[in-house]
């Protein structure tokens, strides 16, 4: 059976080239890159040189590049590592649930949040973040771009808002990166997130810009390795991977490569949206990174669209992988103020550097036949 996969927000297919960069890691390049003999040393330039390669794609010096083991890491650790009981933090209802997750972790231990509302293209407004601020005010967190949805926030906004205000600002960009440019001196964040299996690297390794001169308290303890922000052997092949991941990035934007993926994208939401009918898309009108787009299609569930498709050879979702089987609606559409029934029956279609037009011809011969087919068994669907 032919087989499309077009859940690329919830994990990527490592590139050739990233695994051939890797492989060696894997093998005869073995060594700790903490030890000082030949083994060790052979790493260390190998983790240095895919440090310098971050640091280009996001703008910064290499020396702000902490590495993890993904974005969750990251999230948290910015979040739990840059305030504390006692403080104020500012994120909205939105957020991934590493953000929301860490947040309530810090409201136990007697910090104060406040979830911002969002409107119903899924944005944040800059004006609700600067009427949240307090004068214990210690951090800011908000996503560059929605996992679910793709909607870019108004990040450089809000960072000029953090920055007037001497308030540390945190950006979930695990979404955006790779996919759309990243100036870290525009933004005037102080930490931002990236993970590896979300641009086409190994799941199991991201990393966190940290500001130089920013004070991040540690999650771990141990060694003195990423200059004492994050104790533990480095994952080189990995680190390795992360790094060819992103000077192949920087490679698509040159070429283009965003924008050919906004082309397709749009075709596959203008066809879906031309056949189905009775859908729309969640996030209209808002700018989005160019390979996302979450349709609602109303009289029909979202789960049993997503195993219908799956059958016929198609990968979609119906939102964050990590809360796949949740019987909840998405957090992010309920916010958005969709009603739960719309909430449920909304996929999301996100296409990464491998998709091509024939995907998306593929795509468009079978979502509106399983649309069609899920609507005469829904009782509620008029006919």
């Amino acid at each position: 059976m032919r087989r499309i996969y077009l859940d690329n927000n919830a994990s990527t297919p490592v590139l050739p080239e990233v695994l051939e960069a890797m492989r060696p890691y894997l093998g005869e390049h073995f060594g700790n890159a903490s030890s000082i003999h030949h083994h060790g040393q052979e790493t260390r330039a190998a983790v240095e040189r895919a440090r310098d390669s971050v640091a280009s794609l996001l703008g910064c010096g290499p020396a702000e590049i902490v590495f993890t083991s993904g974005g969750t890491e990251s999230d948290n650790l910015a979040v739990a590592g840059l305030a504390s009981a006692g403080d104020h933090v500012v994120t909205s209802s939105i957020e991934h649930h590493a953000v929301l997750h860490s947040c309530n972790h810090l409201e136990e231990a007697g910090c104060e949040i406040t979830y911002l509302p969002v409107d119903g293209r899924g944005l944040v407004d800059p004006d609700d973040v600067r009427r949240a601020l307090r004068p214990h005010t210690k951090l800011i967190s908000v996503m560059m771009a929605n996992n679910e949805t793709g909607v870019l926030q108004p990040v450089d906004e809000i960072g000029k808002i953090a920055e007037e205000a001497e308030i540390y600002f945190h950006v979930d960009a695990v979404q955006a990166a790779a996919k759309v440019p990243i100036d870290l001196k525009r933004m005037a964040c102080d930490a931002l997130s990236i993970s590896g299996h979300k641009m086409h690297a190994p799941q199991g390794v991201g990393a966190l810009y940290v500001r130089k001169g920013t004070h991040l308290q540690p999650l771990f303890y141990g060694g003195r390795h990423e200059r004492s922000r994050r104790a533990g052997t480095e994952n080189v092949p990995g680190i390795v991977a992360l790094g060819k991941a992103a000077e192949l990035a920087i490679q698509g934007f040159e070429g283009g490569d965003d924008k050919k993926m906004a082309v397709l994208r749009d075709r596959l939401e203008q066809g879906i949206l031309a056949r189905a009918g009775e859908a729309g898309v969640n996030g209209e009108g808002a700018p989005r990174v160019p390979n996302t787009t979450n349709i609602y299609f109303d009289y029909i569930e979202g789960e049993a669209m997503v195993i219908s498709l799956d059958l016929k050879g198609l990968a979609v979702s119906t939102g964050a992988a990590c809360s796949s089987g949740a019987i909840e609606p998405s957090h992010v559409l309920i916010a958005m103020g969709l009603p739960a029934g719309r909430a449920r029956s909304s996929i999301r279609f996100s296409l990464g550097k491998r998709n091509t037009a024939a995907d998306i011809d593929f795509a468009l011969a079978l979502v509106p036949e399983a649309v069609a087919r899920l609507r005469e068994l829904s009782p509620t669907h008029k006919r």
